[in-house]
């Protein structure tokens, strides 16, 4: 692929990954693959918007080569450490010493301890600028979103945003832009990288955007380091990201998420499925072995709430189950409804221990935990229908 011209004088010159399928060390799956995205912005000085994992230089050189010379680069903008954006800047700095990197001041320790010292570094800060020669870059700093060092880049004369990890998607295609692709798919990838990666860090979210929205900048484009270009209304992904911050944005939708051992307590979820149902909601029931725990997360962000469910064994839930209350510790679906249910036999620890995650991810726990002894009989299982109704009227 060649280099795309996203704007006169900006282009795309990142790299395209379609064979990854775990990031973040295998905390993350990516079953489109993903970008790297790095942006040339050409005036009489010329900048390089982030840089791309380092397996990737050759291309993203090659990509740049067509434009103009690398070695004609004045400015390394470095928006965001992560290795997948910032792999191949130690390979642009070498080819052009006398550059100048860009980066906020938390930025510069974690460069140093990343690669090497010794480089030209020009630190940044919230409203600070650069003028390429009648074109002006200004740079808003965004700790934690989603690391402490990470900033905007905003295209003064382009209404062009720069925003690194923010707004993008995990998401590898040839087309470039958000407009030309499959939406269900674009909007999926969309969720699950928030509800993954941006979920416990809402509140910082949510102030970033409201301080961002007060500033009142005009933005044409929105163009992110992982995935496809906005360009056609490109505010929609930002109030889309304020909905899920504030937990505002629902689809009519219970998910049902267990593990079980000799089928006990997938009777039970699919009895709380047809009371869900009852009520109008939908009910989406997601076996956890054969499910994406990462998906289930995705699914949950918009969900009016979930029931989660296990068989008990030595005291515990099920290892299955287990990774998913790890996810939901971690990425605390703040407010999200929830309630647990399962079977056992001597013992029925499983829901104690689903209760506890529920809690540590500071989830809206609705009702009492569900429990069977053994194999539900009928009389149990026209409970669980009941339970599950009665959670569908109170989610909704």
């Amino acid at each position: 692929m060649k280099p795309i011209e996203i704007m006169k004088d900006v282009y795309w010159v990142g790299a395209l990954d379609y064979n990854i399928r775990n990031f973040h060390g295998y905390s993350y799956t990516t079953h489109h693959g993903t970008t790297y995205n790095a942006y040339l912005i050409i005036s009489e000085r010329v900048a390089l918007v982030d840089s791309v994992m380092g397996l990737f230089t050759e291309e993203m050189l090659s990509r740049i080569s067509e434009v103009v010379d690398p070695t004609k680069i004045d400015y390394m903008i470095s928006n965001h450490t992560e290795m997948d954006h910032s792999g191949a800047t130690p390979e642009i700095l070498k080819m052009v010493p006398d550059a100048k990197l860009v980066c906020t001041s938390k930025a510069v320790n974690e460069l140093e301890k990343h690669y090497d010292d010794g480089w030209d570094i020009q630190t940044v800060k919230t409203g600070d600028e650069i003028d390429l020669g009648g074109k002006t870059l200004r740079f808003y700093e965004a700790p934690m979103l989603h690391w402490p060092e990470s900033m905007f880049t905003y295209y003064v004369e382009k209404q062009l945003l720069l925003p690194n990890d923010a707004f993008g998607q995990h998401y590898a295609t040839e087309q470039r832009f958000a407009d030309e692709v499959d939406q269900n798919v674009l909007w999926r990838e969309a969720e699950k990288y928030y509800a993954n990666i941006l979920w416990p860090l809402s509140r910082m979210v949510q102030k970033k955007i409201e301080e961002v929205v007060e500033l009142g900048l005009p933005i044409k484009m929105i163009a992110p380091s992982h995935g496809l270009i906005w360009r056609k209304d490109p505010l929609q992904i930002v109030t889309r990201y304020l909905e899920w911050a504030k937990g505002e944005r629902f689809q009519d939708k219970v998910i049902i998420t267990w593990d079980t051992m000799w089928q006990s307590t997938t009777k039970l979820a699919r009895a709380m499925a047809e009371g869900v149902q009852s009520e109008g909601l939908k009910p989406e029931l997601r076996l956890i072995p054969h499910s994406d725990r990462y998906d289930i997360m995705a699914d949950l962000l918009e969900a009016r709430g979930v029931l989660i469910g296990s068989s008990t064994m030595h005291n515990n839930v099920l290892p299955n189950v287990a990774s998913v209350l790890s996810d939901i510790e971690l990425l605390k679906p703040v407010g999200k409804k929830c309630a647990a249910f399962g079977s056992y036999g001597w013992g029925g620890g499983a829901v104690k221990k689903i209760q506890e995650s529920m809690e540590k991810g500071k989830m809206d726990i609705v009702m009492d935990p569900f429990t069977v002894k053994w194999v539900p009989n009928e009389e149990e299982l026209e409970q669980a229908f009941t339970f599950g109704k009665e959670f569908a009227r109170k989610v909704k």
